[in-house]
């Protein structure tokens, strides 16, 4: 496990990373995590005594690499942007299993199944992580409903989520 200090940074303006809150994993350190890897992969470890697991590292250039630092890690470490913070990780090479009640519905729908087979493992942890990050049980469910659904109709997830946010509108929520 390598472990390093760095300070909590927010970005301004970047693109559709504007306002996240992030550490940076420079290249040195990224470079001993996994060898010449340049794309994302997942880590996990520990922000001070918080443990984290299953976290992308984002490349952003030259080597470097950030890590989101969402609101529950900040609440756990009870830092902010500004903060410095102690940062053990190391690679975290472990599956992204699916949740069993979306594989359980699946079963029920078999053209949504074989399209959800059809996707890439990367893209099928997409809708994974999507549904796992729900933080009650109405929304989780609401979720795997929607999943179902996409697959369904043989979207991705920015087609889905791009359609969930033009329903909304039209509904004025």
């Amino acid at each position: 496990m390598l472990t390093f200090s760095t300070t909590i940074l927010q970005f301004a303006q970047q693109g559709e990373k504007t306002g996240w809150t992030y550490i940076v994993v420079p290249a040195t350190i990224a470079n001993k995590l996994n060898p010449g890897v340049k794309k994302s992969y997942r880590v996990k470890g520990k922000l001070d005594d918080f443990k984290v697991e299953k976290l992308a590292l984002i490349p952003m250039g030259k080597g470097d690499f950030i890590l989101t630092v969402n609101a529950a890690i900040r609440k756990g470490i009870a830092k902010r942007k500004g903060a410095t913070v102690k940062v053990q990780l190391e690679l975290d090479d472990s599956p992204i299993l699916p949740p069993s009640v979306l594989l359980e519905c699946l079963q029920d729908e078999p053209e949504a199944l074989k399209y959800y087979n059809s996707l890439p493992q990367g893209h099928r942890n997409y809708f994974t992580k999507w549904i796992e990050t729900a933080k009650t049980e109405p929304t989780k469910t609401k979720r795997i409903a929607l999943v179902i659904k996409t697959m369904a109709l043989k979207m991705d997830f920015g087609a889905m989520l791009r359609e969930e946010r033009d329903e909304r509108k039209m509904l004025g929520r």
